[in-house]
């Protein structure tokens, strides 16, 4: 089986790539500059040059392929209209064979409890744009094409992921980790090599499918951000903001980690056998 990738020089790219090759799989991976060509080549991928703007190299590559997997992200000026269009390329070219795009479960916003992908749908500023572009992946179903969308959780481990950028280094350069609220919200989270696994396995799911990609992890931020402040060489050591606070310090996807969210992931489980192994995130977190 031949794979093609976008985004596999990326964090939870680079977890993918290992977990297609472990399965004996032949991976193709884009990459837009020399670094990402070396990050894929030396985790055993094909590195092809080009962009997420570059169409026509995303679908000859996709029609050269068995299945796709879309996890790249251009965070430019247009970023819907750039992945709706390298979506677009990707699923026509790879005709009826499975297409899987990257989505996330902050589109849901606040749970009511521990909830599966049939709650409402209620995305923060910054994931908003995602709704219409998963609609139109999913509604190729209907012409014969195979799209399945995975939705990670908040993706950790390997030193890695948004807890890392946004909270442990800056909590390290300040002495303090910054707490959004008063802790009692939970983040849904998903370690990165389960997730990759995922990915995987979403390539033999029935067409139309939609998976909530959580680990069985729902944590209160309180108890996130002290594993957090242990790893930022700060143990115990909080600065609660409130969430105006923390859009001015860290931009708009401050609303995104104020949800309060659980999700089951149950539904990936039963109907493709993920086992996600690493269910101790806080000393994970802990240690960074």
């Amino acid at each position: 089986m031949q794979i093609f990738i976008t985004g596999g020089s990326g964090y939870i790219g680079r977890s993918t790539i290992r977990a297609l090759t472990g399965h004996g799989i032949a991976v193709t991976a884009l990459a837009r500059s020399e670094r990402a060509a070396r990050i894929v080549a030396n985790l055993g991928a094909t590195p092809l040059v080009g962009a997420l703007t570059d169409t026509d190299v995303l679908h000859e590559a996709a029609r050269g392929a068995d299945g796709v997997i879309h996890l790249g992200v251009d965070y430019a000026e247009g970023t819907a209209d750039i992945d709706r269009a390298a979506a677009e390329a990707l699923q026509e070219g790879v005709g009826s064979g499975p297409y899987v795009h990257t989505g996330g479960v902050w589109v849901y916003g606040d749970t009511d409890g521990v909830v599966d992908e049939d709650a409402p749908l209620s995305p923060p500023r910054i994931t908003a744009w995602r709704l219409e572009n998963e609609k139109r992946v999913l509604a190729r179903a209907a012409a014969g094409e195979h799209p399945v969308v995975v939705m990670p959780g908040l993706v950790y481990g390997r030193s890695g992921g948004l807890a890392q950028s946004f909270f442990v280094e800056p909590g390290r350069a300040a002495g303090a980790v910054p707490c959004i609220g008063d802790g009692t919200n939970h983040w849904a989270l998903v370690h990165v090599d389960d997730i990759a696994e995922l990915y995987v396995l979403a390539l033999n799911a029935p067409a139309g499918s939609v998976y909530a990609g959580v680990g069985g992890q729902n944590l209160p931020l309180a108890d996130v951000t002290r594993a957090l402040s242990r790893a930022a060489g700060c143990p115990d050591r909080i600065e609660p903001l409130t969430v105006e606070e923390a859009v001015r310090r860290m931009g708009p996807i401050a609303e995104a980690f104020a949800l309060d969210q659980q999700f089951s992931g149950a539904l990936a489980r039963r109907e493709l056998g993920w086992t996600p192994t690493r269910r101790d995130a806080l000393t994970e977190l802990a240690q960074g």
